[in-house]
């Protein structure tokens, strides 16, 4: 999935123009950076389209803990959404996120976030279980 398709998908999704789900893709993924530790964000923008990955690199090693309200009011200001269209966007994003990337990197990202997250992120996708070999193949 490229840029476009990941930025078409949140539209679709959210229903706003392919400027606006651009916007809020951005503020989302940079607030990601922030709520998760420095390593899984890094983790995580390895497997994002290339244009996207700068969003996803945290400033600090360290997650800042804020609560989900801190997280939409902060992709409000920063994608210029009311509140309202910012939540849905977030929950957009998280979706196309969860289908964009190896489920394993999803699921270890929204690990970190607390269960209010819950409203906005699917915990539901896990990583497929790798199937064991036995014998000598």
């Amino acid at each position: 999935m490229d840029q476009d398709q990941f930025i078409g998908a949140v539209a679709e999704r959210c229903g706003m123009s392919a400027e606006q789900a651009g916007a809020v893709t951005q503020a989302t993924l940079t607030t990601l950076a922030e709520r998760i530790d420095g390593g899984e964000a890094r983790d995580l923008a390895d497997r994002l389209p290339e244009a996207l990955r700068a969003y996803a690199f945290g400033p600090a090693e360290a997650a800042e803990p804020f609560g989900l309200e801190v997280f939409v009011q902060r992709v409000s200001g920063r994608a210029d959404v009311d509140v309202d269209g910012a939540r849905h966007g977030v929950t957009a994003v998280f979706d196309v996120l969860r289908d964009a990337v190896d489920p394993s990197a999803y699921a270890q990202a929204v690990a970190q976030l607390p269960a209010e997250y819950d409203e906005v992120a699917d915990r539901t996708a896990e990583a497929p279980a790798t199937p064991r070999r036995t014998g000598a193949g």
